[in-house]
């Protein structure tokens, strides 16, 4: 059903644990055999029906992440949208997101996407170098990913995101800038930019505590995101969230959404959903998830926040973003002794000009936003 309320708006994520392979840095819930990916889905949609109740809001964004969603098929996605969209009330303008990679956007794969109610693509590229891909087990050449975007852009998608990654092992400041100038011309609305994490259970950590690779250095890292604000801010992208950036009208409402602390139901296994107040997480696995909602009894744990707990969230979703924190939101939700805890942390970064007061809002300036990490800490309780 599609509904045109704009009062009460709630997003919902789902989680598609597939992947052709699995990349040195990943940490998610990924599986690279498809074997139950028709159970899969008919679990997912169960489990939808299963929580409707859980937003009685309109829903204003759907976002398929993963693993990698263009692992599914034409069917796989009907049978989804036909659950939502009986399910649920979708707005009329719903943004809804399908994150993909670029060797699974063949000319059929863009055509079939086209004809769905998808309206957003976030294309997972990384880089636009070969010997980086290789280095990270990508299984698209920095040809296939521009021929990707392009062809996506050919079929009607006028609101594309792609993913680059920097502070690689060996990776050089120009490399980085090559990758952003590649990335400009391809005229997207969005990009998100992460530094390479080292996590643990993934291969990329194993190299590194095996001597085998090096972490950049610091000087290099700061050059890197330095680069990155100035040169996509100077070609009009709007620096919205540390590791994201959009043209206006096009930044990533699912995830503003999240830290702007929304509500959300979160699909899948591994998914995590937020009810305003309170977390859940499914279960992280395939099998477990399928037999908990075959069951009736989702396998799912929760997490009652503590109000400590809630405010903390709030300032480090809050300093995330262009934004910022709304103190006077703050002093009405958490009171005024939060508040003035809030400010007397916050005053020497305000004395330094990494933090700045404009009437009720704090937010990080540009040279905060470098030492992000440790001001939220310090606004934060233990």
């Amino acid at each position: 059903m599609i509904h045109n309320n704009e009062n009460k708006v709630a997003g919902i994520y789902i989680h598609i644990p597939y992947c052709k392979t699995r990349c040195t840095y990943c940490d998610f819930y990924t599986l690279t055999n498809e074997s139950q990916i028709d159970p899969f889905v008919n679990a997912l949609c169960r489990e939808a029906d299963m929580r409707k109740e859980e937003l009685s809001e309109t829903v204003k964004t759907i976002y398929f992440g993963g693993g990698t969603p263009s692992r599914l098929h034409q069917n796989h996605f009907g049978q989804i949208f036909d659950t939502l969209f009986n399910r649920y009330t979708i707005n009329a303008d719903a943004e809804i997101t399908v994150e993909a990679n670029p060797d699974d956007l063949s000319d059929d794969y863009i055509r079939m996407l086209a004809k769905l109610p998808v309206n957003r693509l976030s294309i997972g590229i990384q880089s636009f170098d070969d010997d980086e891909l290789k280095f990270l087990s990508r299984r698209h050449s920095a040809r296939q990913a521009i021929d990707a975007v392009r062809k996506c852009q050919d079929q009607g998608f006028r609101n594309i995101s792609i993913d680059l990654m920097y502070g690689l092992p060996g990776q050089s400041l120009e490399l980085w800038e090559r990758n952003l100038d590649q990335a400009i011309t391809l005229n997207i609305q969005h990009i998100s930019a992460y530094h390479l994490i080292y996590e643990e259970k993934t291969r990329m950590y194993s190299l590194l505590k095996a001597g085998k690779i090096r972490q950049v250095d610091e000087t290099t890292s700061t050059a890197m995101f330095s680069k990155l604000i100035d040169r996509l801010t100077g070609d009009d992208f709007i620096h919205y969230e540390i590791s994201a950036f959009g043209k206006e009208g096009c930044f990533s409402r699912h995830n503003s959404a999240y830290w702007q602390n929304k509500k959300y139901v979160g699909l899948g296994p591994a998914a995590h959903s937020y009810d305003g107040d309170n977390r859940s997480l499914n279960v992280a696995s395939l099998n477990r998830y399928i037999k908990g909602i075959e069951s009736g009894i989702p396998d799912r744990s929760y997490e009652q926040l503590s109000l400590n707990e809630k405010y903390n969230e709030y300032i480090l979703t809050g300093l995330r973003t262009m934004w910022g924190i709304n103190l006077k939101e703050l002093k009405n939700r958490f009171g005024e002794q939060f508040f003035q805890s809030c400010m007397e942390n916050a005053q020497k970064y305000l004395d330094q000009k990494l933090l700045t007061r404009e009437e009720d809002t704090l937010k990080l300036t540009r040279d905060g936003i470098f030492i992000s990490d440790g001001i939220m800490s310090d606004l934060m309780l233990v």
